[in-house]
């Protein structure tokens, strides 16, 4: 059975949500992945057939994928942050190593600061995990999210998985992802009615969920607590551009007490589905050096 074709395990977290965790395959000691803000689970497949020496997992976080939405519709981090406990806790994980990509980021962070120990080490790709602002920049913020206006705007229907890739394909941000991702994000991220198995497809994380979980983004005081993660910890980040996560990855990486940067100028906030066997090495090298 191919990894795609497994079906998820269902995992219970907080706040009524059930989680679908899925196995993407590989032999050897287990690999923790987390997703970012409005993506799923199957986006790591591409990444984690590179990395088949080890057994890769990755959850759909609340409100993504194939996973339930939590009962009072608020998307506060801390919530992410459960779901990964929820996750180590129903496999018995201990002293895993763990990848994030931004939002999925601050969810490994978050999680391992209210439980120290979890992680032997991570790898993070653009956490976000915000510095504290200066005023002017704060009073920005507070007034306009554009992640979170583009996130209302962004298309939630097509008339086919295929009408959906070529869409996304022909045009930036996501035409920058590697196809194999790129096709995992439609294939997985879209379904049709129930009433209408051949009709036209929706986003599964839907665009009102993804604006508020940009909202919240801010709110979550990880950047408070980095010191109280002592495992090891790469920050990882593409070139910089303004307003980029990238900007703030030396902020970040400064404040652990483990930590290094490593720079991929050639990739942008996405590079781990741009390059998933270029991230696969760094990700082996950081996390498995033995390997």
């Amino acid at each position: 059975m191919s990894p795609s074709s497994r079906v998820p395990r269902s995992i219970p977290s907080t706040d009524g949500v059930t989680l679908a965790l899925h196995d993407l395959g590989g032999d050897g000691p287990p690999l923790l992945l987390a997703h970012a803000t409005g993506f799923h689970a199957r986006v790591w497949a591409p990444m984690a057939e590179r990395l088949a020496d080890h057994h890769s997992i990755a959850p759909d976080f609340r409100g993504h994928g194939d996973s339930g939405a939590p009962v009072d519709a608020a998307y506060r981090w801390d919530g992410f942050a459960d779901d990964v406990l929820a996750i180590v806790d129903a496999l018995g994980l201990e002293q895993v190593r763990a990848v994030g990509h931004s939002m999925g980021g601050a969810a490994l962070l978050l999680a391992e600061q209210r439980r120290p120990g979890t992680f032997a080490s991570v790898y993070l790709f653009e956490p976000i995990v915000f510095p504290p602002r200066p005023p002017a920049l704060e009073e920005l913020f507070a007034s306009s999210n554009p992640l979170a206006e583009g996130a209302r705007r962004r298309r939630p229907v097509f008339d086919s998985f295929d009408a959906a890739y070529a869409n996304y394909a022909g045009k930036p941000p996501l035409a920058a992802l590697d196809p194999a991702a790129l096709r995992a994000y439609v294939d997985f991220g879209f379904a049709p009615d129930a009433a209408d198995p051949d009709g036209p497809v929706h986003l599964k994380c839907r665009p009102e969920v993804e604006a508020a979980i940009f909202e919240m983004g801010g709110e979550h005081d990880a950047f408070a607590h980095l010191v109280e993660v002592t495992c090891p910890v790469v920050i990882a980040r593409g070139a910089e551009d303004a307003f980029s996560p990238a900007m703030f990855a030396p902020a970040i990486a400064a404040a652990l007490p483990h930590a290094r940067l490593e720079d991929h100028p050639d990739l942008g906030h996405f590079g781990p589905l741009e390059a998933p066997g270029l991230i696969a090495n760094a990700v082996r090298a950081a996390l498995f050096p033995a390997g």
